[in-house]
Formats: structure tokens, C-alpha cells, sequence
């Protein structure tokens, strides 16, 4: 089984404002990526920047055999949002984009403005596998890109970058918490029984602070001498694949000349444990690698073929 991860980047049907220019871009874009899901070949793929549910389901088209899918109706504010594709039939067990209850709205601009839900929905399902039943959890985190008001990406000085720059933070450390509530509720403490998955882009490196508080209960990390002794923790943890990835692998994207891992795939006890491979790109080590970002990128990426991102995967036995 494999289960992989990837940001579609920016999934619009064409002349609208953040799609791409014209049908032939468009066509260009949807072949790339179906090329890339076919050599794939997940039997589960969460992804990202689905801008239109019709955009998505033009790419289903484009690939050979029968395939399930499941959207968020949660979409942020340029109606992106998260999803699933699957080879086997799914059930949706949870569509939300709430913060746990007992966690605050967190400021996000200079005039009081706050953020009291996430800014894309988190969708989790459950996929019946042949190696049965299978809970999972697709998320897309706050970017990391700075926003100023009026639509500015430059700030007026070091002091509001500084400050927009902890409002990010504080939404995407919030968001991650959101999602860790729910991984606790797919887990149902029983995470060395259950086959648990939660993935996606998390907008951040293995080591980030807002990546560490999905983990779980701390130790047993992969590598470590605990990894292989079973603990009480074992029930409620999660584990970051990334140190199964090869080392000339383990990056998503490229920003600014600097590869990235910001997206993850986090697996349960039970599942971890039965991992054969991971990797970034396609499973043959051919194709698939991120295109290059950099700044002002954005205007040029919506005539660009494929993804900005790899696709991240994992193969279990």
C-alpha cells in the first residue's frame, strides 16, 4: 500500500484569477499531474490547493481506473482547500476547521483583528484497505508567505514584518493544535491497534515547533534507541516518516534555492512500524521534483506545469 501527500498548486479551471491563462495551460497542468498520480500509483493521496471541485474531478478523468474522492467544504479565502483521492472506497469521518474548545482566538493583524478557526478545513476519512480499515486526516497549515494589509507582500518596515511574521506563527502553531485534536480522535488511544495517517502540508520542517506538537507524547522517534521499545506513549504518538526519506530526497520544495521538507507524512504505532519505504517524487526516483520558487514567483507559476511541490510517500507491507 502506498500513501503519499502533495500540494496540487493552485487546482483552478482556467481565466480565473488565480488559475491557469488560458485552456492549453490548463491542459498542460492537468496532464503533469496526472502523469505523476498514475507513476505514483497511491492506493490513498491527500492533497492540497484543490481550487475547484470541478478542476478536480477534470484530473480524475485524465486517470485510468476507478477512483474515490473526498473535498473539505472548507475552503480559505481564495477557495483552496484539502482532499483525497483514493483507490478504494471512502467514508468521511470528520470535515472541521475549529479550534479546541478551550483554545483562544490568536491575533492576527495590528488593529485586533483574530483568527478563531483555522483558515482551511481539516478533512479526515476512513478508507477500507486491504489491510483494513484505514483513519486519515489531510490538513494544509498556514503558509509561511507574509501578508500585509491592503494586499502588500512587503512590509512598511522590519517592525510590522516582525509583527505579521508572530500573527503567522501564532495561527499556524494554533492550527496545528486543531489538527492534533483530531488525530487524538482518530487515534482513540489505541494507536498501536488502529492504522492511523495524518498528513499534508504543514508549511514547516520536521524540527518547527508547530510540526513537534503533532508528534504526540515525546520519544520513540525514528533513529532513536527508543524507537523499537514499546512505552506507554506508544498508544497516543505519531511519527514524522522523514528520517526514512534518503537524504538527497528529503526535500518538497525548493524556496529561493533552499530545499524544504514542509510536507509530512505522521503515521500511528500500529502503521509505522510496518513501513518498507519512503520517499519525495515518484517511488522509480524518476521525475516529480518541485519546481524552483523564489521571490515574486507567483505570477509566473500560473502558466508552469505540474506543482511547485513533490508529492512525500511512504510504502507499507
Amino acid at each position: 500500500m502506498l500513501i503519499g501527500t502533495w500540494n496540487l498548486e493552485n487546482l483552478y479551471r482556467p481565466g480565473g484569477q488565480f488559475g491557469p491563462p488560458d485552456k492549453a495551460a490548463y491542459e498542460t497542468k492537468l496532464a503533469a499531474l496526472a502523469a505523476t498520480i498514475t507513476a505514483l500509483d497511491p492506493t490513498l493521496l491527500g492533497v492540497q490547493e484543490v481550487g475547484e471541485p470541478e478542476a478536480l474531478q477534470d484530473l480524475v478523468g485524465m486517470l485510468d481506473g476507478d477512483w474515490h474522492t473526498a473535498l473539505s467544504q472548507h475552503p480559505d479565502g481564495r477557495g483552496i482547500r484539502v482532499g483525497f483521492l483514493s483507490r478504494v472506497p471512502l467514508e468521511v469521518r470528520s470535515d472541521t476547521n475549529a479550534f479546541p474548545a478551550r483554545l483562544r482566538p490568536v491575533q492576527a493583524d495590528d488593529e485586533g483583528g483574530v483568527a478563531a478557526e483555522a483558515g482551511r478545513g481539516f478533512l479526515a476519512v476512513e478508507a477500507a484497505t486491504e489491510a483494513g480499515p484505514l483513519r486519515a486526516a489531510v490538513c494544509h497549515l498556514k503558509s509561511k508567505l507574509l501578508s500585509y494589509p491592503g494586499g502588500r507582500f512587503l512590509p512598511h518596515d522590519e517592525g510590522e514584518r516582525a509583527r505579521y511574521g508572530a500573527y503567522a506563527l501564532y495561527r499556524r502553531a494554533a492550527e496545528a493544535t486543531a489538527l492534533r485534536a483530531l488525530a487524538d480522535a482518530l487515534l482513540a488511544g489505541d494507536g498501536r491497534q488502529r492504522d492511523v495517517v495524518v498528513l499534508g502540508d504543514l508549511n514547516d520542517e520536521v524540527q518547527a515547533a508547530t510540526t513537534q506538537i503533532l508528534l504526540g507524547p515525546p520519544g520513540s522517534e525514528i533513529g532513536t534507541p527508543g524507537f523499537d521499545r514499546p512505552d506507554g506513549g506508544d498508544a497516543l504518538r505519531l511519527w514524522d516518516v522523514a528520517p526514512l526519506i534518503p537524504v538527497e530526497q528529503r526535500f518538497s520544495r525548493v524556496n529561493s534555492g533552499r530545499r524544504e521538507l514542509i510536507d509530512h507524512i505522521l503515521l500511528s504505532h500500529h502503521l509505522v512500524h510496518r513501513v518498507t519505504a519512503a520517499g519525495t517524487g515518484l517511488p522509480d526516483g524518476g521525475g516529480a521534483g518541485p519546481a524552483v520558487r523564489g521571490p515574486g514567483a507567483s505570477g509566473a507559476r500560473r502558466e508552469a506545469r505540474g506543482s511547485d511541490h513533490a508529492p512525500v510517500w511512504v510504502r507499507t507491507g
